[in-house]
């Protein structure tokens, strides 16, 4: 079985590099565009057409999952969505740079949670989850495609990935991923083994 891990295309908010998280921004002309060349390029030419497709349920994520499969059916999990960045929501460096909550933030390394946010352990909670179920329920289905956040992505893989690496260890830029074959332990929790970056 084999989980295809996506990052949405680039929205306006990634291009003004701001938090983004609950907002529903749509996917901007740039980031359509990348995601139209690395399509064309084949960068995604691994996904097998049986792939099943589970999406977050935000507009950026959707339209990316439209634009890189075309009218298969895409099925949408709520938990899947990115983490509520709260205060932050919106803003990027620039605005937060005199904020001494975004200082003690950045001294923590991204550790604590956001000011009127999600909290970070929750977010991680309800990715991981929505991963463990989605894989338990349809094990008949070889393969899988997850169109969804950069930070849901990185909760996945530090729970799951193999090898084991920290959060931001699984960074991805905008319409980038990992390629990872899902195996299950005794527990029946995944296990990611990561085969390499999609980009």
């Amino acid at each position: 079985m084999q989980l295809f891990l996506i990052r949405h295309g680039m929205t306006k908010g990634n291009l003004e590099k701001r938090y983004i998280g609950c907002s529903d921004e749509v996917l901007c002309q740039e980031g359509i565009r990348q995601l139209e060349e690395k399509r064309d390029a084949g960068i995604y030419r691994e996904i097998p057409s049986d792939a099943v497709v589970w999406c977050s349920p935000k507009k950026r994520c959707i339209q990316t999952a439209q634009i890189l499969f075309g009218k298969r059916e895409i099925k949408i999990e709520d938990r899947l969505r990115e983490c509520e960045f709260g205060d932050w929501e919106g803003k990027n460096y620039m605005d937060l740079r005199n904020d001494p909550r975004y200082q003690k933030w950045i001294d923590s390394g991204g550790t604590i949670s956001f000011p009127n946010g999600e909290e970070i352990q929750a977010f991680k909670e309800r990715s991981v989850q929505a991963c463990r179920e989605i894989l338990r329920w349809e094990q008949k289905e070889k393969n899988y495609v997850f169109v969804v956040h950069g930070g849901t992505i990185m909760a996945i893989l530090e729970q799951f990935g193999y090898p084991q690496k920290g959060y931001y260890d699984y960074q991805c830029s905008n319409g980038e991923g990992y390629i990872c074959v899902a195996e299950q332990d005794e527990n029946n929790s995944p296990i990611l083994r990561v085969q390499r970056r999609l980009q």
